[in-house]
């Protein structure tokens, strides 16, 4: 009687050890998939920023054309300061926040466009070499731009897959910070990322 009750009580103990170790394990890997996803972000962020930062030189270099439409230059401004101000929380990348950064950088890429649409009208200014320069630029910033929304989107798939598998649901509904992340998704009426292309 006594040795089996010892067993049982053994029995307990290591299942409730196994359960506490599989509940770390699960935290822990959760931990690193989380962290993964931040850092991506940041890398989204970055590249980002680094549009942001290229439009005052295009302003200038456009400028420098007398004649150049003020209207679309104000537009351009307005999208970029718009843009700017969009800060999402990396703890809190749900789909909403994800949205919300998505559609201000949409109307600063609307914007540029335009920009860039109306700039056909100037051939000298096309010929220039600051312009030539912020093509170039800008051409390679796109293409960062969409390389690293599309490793974001990698590291969220991973996140999600993982936190929502049972039963690591039930461990990842106890903390804030393993809720389910947002995805960039394709802009409207868009399948690709916009080609930049200054040349006849």
């Amino acid at each position: 009687m006594k040795k089996s009750f010892l067993i049982s009580i053994y029995a307990i103990l290591i299942f409730i050890t196994l359960i506490i170790f599989w509940i770390i394990g699960t935290y822990n890997k959760l931990v690193k998939l989380n962290e993964n996803v931040k850092t991506q972000w940041s890398k989204v962020e970055n590249v980002y920023q680094r549009r942001i930062d290229l439009i005052p030189n295009l302003i200038q270099t456009v400028k420098g054309s007398a004649d150049f439409e003020k209207k679309t230059l104000t537009q351009i401004v307005e999208a970029r300061s718009k843009a700017t101000s969009i800060n999402i929380n990396p703890n809190n990348l749900n789909q909403n926040q994800i949205n919300k950064f998505q559609k201000a950088q949409e109307s600063l890429s609307n914007s540029m466009n335009k920009l860039l649409l109306v700039i056909e009208n100037y051939p000298s200014l096309k010929s220039t070499q600051n312009f030539y320069e912020f093509q170039n630029q800008l051409e390679g910033t796109e293409n960062r731009i969409n390389v690293e929304r599309n490793r974001f989107n990698d590291e969220v798939n991973l996140f999600n897959i993982d936190r929502n598998k049972f039963p690591k649901i039930i461990i990842a509904n106890f903390f804030t910070q393993f809720k389910e992340k947002g995805y960039f998704k394709s802009q409207k009426e868009s399948e690709k990322t916009p080609i930049v292309n200054f040349t006849d």
